[in-house]
């Protein structure tokens, strides 16, 4: 891409913003980190330190009061903020990021979604890990048919977090979209649905384990898709012990990864795509490597190694840029996020009054 790159306003200094969009924009040919919000003195500072050209505010609507002056908004606040916060930017006539979950609610990102088309501008969902490592390296072995017909598609993302953390995301107020549920089970959900398509039922047991918690920190998503596959995905804060990030069983072969994806550790410590320090960007040894194939071994569990892909976060914004500056695809659209809404809430539902949805 050449020519001068689109100035991107960054709503949000907490995790989100600091770790994940703020130096992934950075990293990204055509587009340049022009504004970072936050009220937050010490936020200020960091914002700063890191990028050091940043212009910085206190509130998104100094930010709107100039809107002709920034190409595309990136909301990484609280989720309770995204859906009035997409609303201002796309009503100022800009193009809009909002990290996951889009909204509290299916109806409000088809809303969202219907304002975007309206004014003809971009409305993308940053659901970063459809650029995972090993969800790209099963992608690829379900579209070579190396598994087969997949039966059962196995997810979990555990952790082992017995101490609560406070803050909004452990919040009992519905107002705020917090609990394991909207936080992990966004992720989890997306990438089975991207996977296997549409669901037809969904069955949920959603628990709150950790003393003086508010919301989930323990929860199990069954979805049936209408293609036949079936979906058992895990999300947990109280897991001692973790089990396989993904277990997945076809008629001929079986895939089985342990392991998260090394790029938010690398963010969480500094490092940057297309720097030095992230050289080997996305890249894991080999002894992490999953295995696919058949067999009953207790040690490996059979079949042979199977290299795991690169992850590619950088991916996303390169494709966000691509749209903007040449029409490319939006590579997350609201209307996705929000099919994978329509399952969350038929989850929360089905916890809660202990019966299986249809969709």
């Amino acid at each position: 891409m050449t020519g001068t790159p689109l100035r991107v306003g960054l709503v949000g200094y907490g995790l989100a913003g600091s770790v994940f969009h703020a130096p992934l924009i950075a990293a990204t040919e055509g587009l340049a980190l022009d504004t970072v919000v936050t009220s937050n003195p010490e936020r200020q500072r960091q914002a700063r330190a890191g990028f050091p050209d940043v212009r910085v505010a206190a509130a998104p609507d100094e930010l709107f009061a100039r809107a002709g002056e920034l190409d595309l908004i990136v909301i990484a606040s609280p989720n309770r903020t995204h859906v009035p916060l997409a609303t201002a930017a796309l009503e100022a006539g800009l193009p809009v990021v909002v990290d996951k979950p889009v909204a509290g609610t299916a109806a409000e990102a088809r809303g969202l979604a219907a304002l975007a088309e309206e004014r003809g501008l971009l409305l993308s969902v940053f659901q970063n890990r459809r650029w995972d490592n090993d969800f790209l390296t099963l992608r690829k072995l379900i579209a070579d048919g190396e598994l087969g017909d997949v039966y059962r598609f196995e997810s979990r993302f555990e952790r082992w977090r017995p101490q609560l953390k406070g803050g909004w995301r452990e919040s009992g107020d519905p107002a705020e979209i917090g609990g394991l549920l909207y936080d992990l089970g966004s992720h989890v959900v997306d990438q089975a649905l991207v996977l296997f398509g549409p669901v037809s039922s969904v069955y949920a047991e959603t628990d709150t384990r950790r003393e003086g918690a508010r919301t989930d920190d323990d929860t199990f998503i069954a979805l049936t898709h209408a293609s036949g596959v079936r979906s058992h995905l895990y999300v947990s804060a109280t897991t001692a012990q973790l089990g396989p990030r993904f277990r997945v069983l076809g008629s001929e072969a079986g895939y089985v990864k342990h392991g998260l994806d090394p790029q938010e550790a690398a963010l969480r410590d500094g490092l940057r795509p297309g720097t030095a320090g992230g050289a080997d960007w996305g890249t894991e040894p080999e002894d992490l490597w999953g295995r696919v194939g058949s067999g009953e071994s207790p040690v490996t569990g059979g079949g042979r190694p199977a290299p795991t892909l690169p992850g590619d976060y950088p991916a996303y914004y390169a494709a966000v840029a691509r749209a903007l500056l040449s029409g490319g695809p939006n590579p997350v659209t609201a209307l996705e996020a929000a099919a994978a809404l329509d399952v969350l809430e038929a989850a929360r539902r089905s916890a809660n009054e202990k019966v299986t949805v249809t969709l």
